[in-house]
């Protein structure tokens, strides 16, 4: 392929540098290729065949796969613990919250391997309906449990479950707002070049915030209602949040955090 000058074009990924190098692995790992629909993002984001002198034979499947059966397990077994007990209001709280988590986790995946202009506008686009969906469900979450507590007479964050999920309330929030207008409304961070110098900061805050999520998760395994009344496991909560980082972290783009 050639550049407007007629140059040809460098491909920044067999060159070992550029965005298409993992936090793991070699460069053009994890990365959606060309002929790929995004939806395969989902799955496995796995390298262009002719990226570093690759054959169809030597393709990495990348650990999209392995992210989703931690999260889809984490996921069952909130639900599973919710639907085989007596169901009540306050039981919307755990699976509106796993949900959104849920959501979070599928925005990661599928912008995670976009590395051309075109592939980061579409997955930008399906980032923020996925996390937009995710804040909604979220704050759906936290007006269940603020209207039991209100009308039960009970205590607001107490225990480190209560603290940690406040934290992750306000993370979730800042985060949809400065993702939101830092790729829509540039012009509020003074141009499109500021605005594109606060994302690697939203990206670093998002992995984070997905790890601060999944500690929440575990420690409502120790909280009254998860421990005694859905007979939550913190062993079961660890294992499923492990597998998922798993597969999360070693498709982060060094270059996109600036590493």
């Amino acid at each position: 392929m050639s550049s407007a000058t007629g140059d040809p074009q460098q491909n920044p990924a067999a060159e070992g540098r550029g965005e298409d190098e993992p936090l793991l692995g070699r460069a053009g790992d994890a990365s959606q290729q060309e002929d790929k629909a995004i939806q395969f993002n989902f799955v496995l984001g796995s390298s262009d065949c002719h990226i570093a002198n690759r054959t169809n034979t030597d393709m990495n499947p990348g650990t999209a796969i392995i992210a989703q059966l931690g999260i889809w397990i984490l996921t069952a077994t909130v639900w599973a613990s919710v639907f085989t007990h007596k169901v009540i209001l306050f039981s919307a709280h755990p699976l509106l919250n796993s949900a959104g988590i849920l959501l979070t986790t599928q925005a990661i995946l599928v912008l995670q391997p976009t590395h051309t202009p075109k592939q980061k506008r579409t997955g930008t686009n399906i980032h923020a309906v996925l996390n937009g969906t995710s804040v909604l469900t979220l704050i759906a979450g936290l007006v269940v449990i603020e209207y039991n507590k209100i009308d039960h007479g009970g205590t607001h964050f107490e225990s480190p479950h209560a603290i940690l999920g406040l934290i992750a309330y306000i993370i979730f929030a800042i985060q949809a707002i400065v993702g939101i207008t830092q790729y829509y409304f540039p012009s509020l961070y003074g141009g499109v070049d500021n605005a594109k110098s606060v994302w690697k900061y939203h990206r670093v805050s998002g992995y984070a915030l997905l790890v601060l999520s999944l500690a929440t998760v575990a420690a409502a395994t120790e909280t009254t209602f998860g421990k005694d009344t859905l007979e939550l496991k913190l062993w079961a909560v660890i294992v499923a949040s492990v597998i998922t980082l798993i597969g999360v972290l070693p498709r982060i783009k060094k270059q996109k955090l600036g590493l």
